[in-house]
């Protein structure tokens, strides 16, 4: 199979160009280790970074090419999560463990101070 034709050649437009690398920097390689397809040497990344210029070219804004991307492939492609029925854990969780931690060093503190000056 050929490759995608925007894989590795840029778009003519400087400015669409800038727009479709800005948004392919925030575009997770699938098979790639923490890369991201603007970044990564893949097939699958070239492809993608073939089809954001070919819609960039035609276009298409960009929030909808990353929209129509992760209904593709799913959440793990964006860099930039959105709040949804399966990422909210990843929102939550960071608030809930500081909310934990305030409240175990509160009673550390406070909780051990108390009980001395009742038996002194």
């Amino acid at each position: 199979m050929p490759p995608a034709p925007y894989a590795w050649r840029q778009l003519e437009d400087p400015a669409k160009e800038a727009k479709a690398r800005d948004l392919m920097a925030t575009l997770r390689c699938l098979v790639c280790q923490s890369q991201s397809i603007l970044d990564s040497d893949a097939q699958i990344a070239g492809d993608m970074r073939s089809q954001v210029r070919e819609r960039i070219a035609a276009g298409e804004d960009p929030e909808a090419i990353r929209q129509w991307l992760i209904q593709r492939y799913g959440d793990y492609v964006s860099y930039e999560p959105t709040l949804s029925a399966s990422t909210w854990p990843l929102f939550a969780a960071p608030a809930a463990l500081m909310l934990l931690a305030v409240v175990l060093l509160r009673r550390r503190f406070t909780g051990g101070s108390a009980g001395q000056g009742e038996n002194a």
